[in-house]
This record gives structure tokens, C-alpha cells and sequence, in this order.
């Protein structure tokens, strides 16, 4: 028991200072923002209370929920209301460990544009193989009837109809809404975050500067994300 109190202390400072990091790089203002992480073997989330200032904000405020989004420590703050999203992308993607939801504004911008993210550049490819999706607009009955839960649905319909990896593209656009990422902890999960903004914002300036820009050639796609990806990755080895 005493293990995994420590592991759930760990767990929060974690998500504690990854959501500082979302102000710090300018990736949310209010509260527009929520990190979280899983831990399948205990069964438990935690995340972001909803509604606290950043500046306010401790380590022991984080929410510790089962895996099903029910509050687990009595007398806790509330949990950010994105939870059942989360809940949902954690179900669908097995293998990621954290997620980071923003209202970051280049994301955005592409976000309410209804537009998926096409791979530009090695920037783009670095991080994220191929374009990154646009989800479908959700309907009226998908908004009124859980909305949370309907989000982290076409999520997760996008990169099956689409036939995506979730390990390979850690990163979707919500239309209308905005980014969500993910990673294999909550700094990565933010790292990713943030590595979309900005290539959100150079394609935006790409296409203003050269609105017949053309995607990367594949080779180039495939070289600078397999040199940082997979079985056969180089670079930052040595």
C-alpha cells in the first residue's frame, strides 16, 4: 500500500509539472488546458483539477480517478471536465501513458479550419508521420448527449477509418475544437504538444508564402522520422 502511495505521489507531481509547462510555453491561458497520466497496472488516471488557476495550482490538487473516470479520494477537486475524453483515448490507444489537451492558438487555427496538418517539413516530420488529422465536425446529438466522451470517439474513429498508428501520428485536431497529443509521459505528451503549435504556425506561413507547396517527398518523411523512430533510430544516440 505504502508502494503505491508512492507511485501516486509520483504520478501527480509529474502531471503537476507538465501542466505548468503548457503556460510556460504559451500553450494555454486561463485554464484552458489539462495533462494527465495512467497507470494501467494500479488502475488509475490522474489529471488536472478543473477550473484552477495555473499559479495556484499544487501537486497534491492533482485528481486520482479509476479507469473509468470515477474520482477515487474523497474530498478532491474535480477533475478537468476533458476526463472522458482521456478515458476513451486510454481504452482505444493502449500503449500511450499520458495526454495533453490545449486551446493553443495555431492548433486551433487549423483546428476550426476543419483541416488536417499536411507534413511540410522535417520539423513536421521529426515528431509525426505524415499529416496529422482532422477529425469529422460532431454532430448536434454528439455534442448534446456526452459531449467528452463523443470527442474522444472521433478521435479515435479518425485514426481507424484512416487506418493510422496512434504511436506513429501522436497528435489529432478535434474540428472545431482543437488539439489533443500524447506520449509516453507527460513531459513527452507536452513536448508533442508544443511541437505541434509550431508547426501549425510554420505551415500557416508556408502557405502564405507559397500557397503551391507541395508535402514532403516520402523518402524525406520516411528518413527523418525512422532516424528518430524505431528499431533502426540514430539520432540523439551518441
Amino acid at each position: 500500500m505504502i508502494l503505491h502511495e508512492e507511485i501516486i505521489t509520483a504520478m501527480k507531481q509529474r502531471v503537476f509539472e507538465a501542466n505548468l509547462e503548457l503556460p510556460q510555453y504559451g500553450l494555454v491561458k486561463l485554464t484552458w488546458g489539462n495533462v494527465s497520466e495512467v497507470n494501467r497496472e494500479l488502475g488509475i488516471i490522474v489529471i488536472k483539477p478543473s477550473g484552477v488557476k495555473y499559479e495556484k495550482m499544487k501537486a497534491d490538487q492533482m485528481v486520482v480517478t479509476d479507469l473509468e473516470g470515477n474520482t477515487l479520494e474523497e474530498g478532491s477537486l474535480k477533475p478537468s471536465s476533458d476526463l472522458p475524453t482521456h478515458v476513451v483515448l486510454y481504452q482505444a490507444f493502449n500503449h500511450i501513458k499520458s495526454i495533453v489537451h490545449t486551446h493553443s492558438t495555431n492548433s486551433v487555427m487549423w483546428a476550426q479550419a476543419g483541416r488536417d496538418l499536411p507534413a511540410y517539413g522535417t520539423t513536421h516530420a521529426d515528431t509525426f508521420y505524415g499529416k496529422i488529422p482532422c477529425t469529422r465536425q460532431l454532430t448536434k446529438t454528439e455534442v448534446l448527449e456526452d459531449y467528452e466522451i463523443n470527442t474522444g470517439n472521433v478521435i479515435v474513429e479518425t485514426f481507424r477509418k484512416r487506418d493510422l498508428k496512434a504511436n506513429e501520428i501522436p497528435g489529432v485536431l478535434v474540428y472545431g475544437h482543437g488539439p489533443f497529443t500524447w506520449g509516453d509521459s507527460p513531459t513527452k505528451a507536452v513536448e508533442n504538444s508544443l511541437i505541434l503549435d509550431e508547426i501549425c504556425l510554420m505551415a500557416k506561413e508556408n502557405e502564405q508564402i507559397n500557397p503551391e507547396i507541395h508535402e514532403i517527398p516520402q523518402y524525406l518523411l520516411d528518413k527523418h522520422y525512422y532516424r528518430k523512430h524505431g528499431v533502426h533510430a540514430y539520432y540523439g544516440q551518441g
